[in-house]
C-alpha cells in the first residue's frame, strides 16, 4: 500500500471509529505527539485512539487534502464531537504531518490551536486560561492520567 492509501485507511478508519484500522497503519515504534495529549509512544499512542474511538459517541470526521512526498505525508482533518468532561460541544480544525517507515506511519503530529479548542471544550474558563502553557500542562496531565486509566482497565 503507498503512502497515500495509507493515510487515507487511516482516517477513513477513524471515520468509522474503527481504532484497530487505524492502528494497523501505525509502526511498531509509532511516536504520536498534539496539545492535548502531548507525547505517546508504541501502545500508548495506539491505546489513544481506541480510547477516543470508544468514548466519542457522536465523533464526526472529515479529512481532506491528503499529500505525500516520499515519505512525508501531510493531512487536513476535522472533528465534531461532544467534549466529555463539560459535555460542549467542540469542532477541532487539525493539521496532521507524518514520516513513514517500512510502509507504516512511524511518527504522527497533530497540530491545532489548543486556545480555540479549550474554549470551545470549557467555555469561559478555556477562553481565559486557554493560551496558557500551565493550563495545557494541566490539560495534557489530565488527558494522560484518563488514558492510563483506560489501558489498565483495558488491558492495553
Amino acid at each position: 500500500m503507498d503512502n497515500r492509501a495509507l493515510l487515507n485507511k487511516f482516517y477513513t478508519a477513524f471515520q468509522n471509529r474503527d481504532a484497530q484500522a487505524m492502528n494497523s497503519c501505525y509502526h511498531k515504534n509509532i511516536v504520536f505527539k498534539d496539545p492535548a495529549f502531548g507525547i505517546l509512544k508504541g501502545n500508548k499512542a495506539k491505546a489513544m485512539w481506541e480510547m477516543l474511538c470508544t468514548t466519542g459517541k457522536d465523533l464526526e470526521i472529515k479529512f481532506s487534502d491528503i499529500e505525500v512526498i516520499d515519505n512525508n505525508g501531510k493531512v487536513n482533518w476535522e472533528a465534531d464531537y461532544t467534549f466529555s468532561a463539560t459535555k460542549k460541544k467542540v469542532h477541532n480544525v487539525v493539521y496532521a504531518e507524518f514520516i513513514f517507515k517500512d510502509g507504516k506511519i512511524i511518527e504522527h503530529i497533530d497540530t491545532f490551536c489548543f486556545h480555540n479548542w479549550s474554549s470551545q471544550a470549557f467555555g469561559f474558563i478555556g477562553k481565559l486560561f486557554g493560551k496558557s502553557a500551565f493550563f495545557q500542562r494541566q490539560f495534557q496531565q489530565r488527558a494522560n492520567r484518563l488514558l492510563d486509566e483506560y489501558i489498565e482497565k483495558n488491558g492495553k
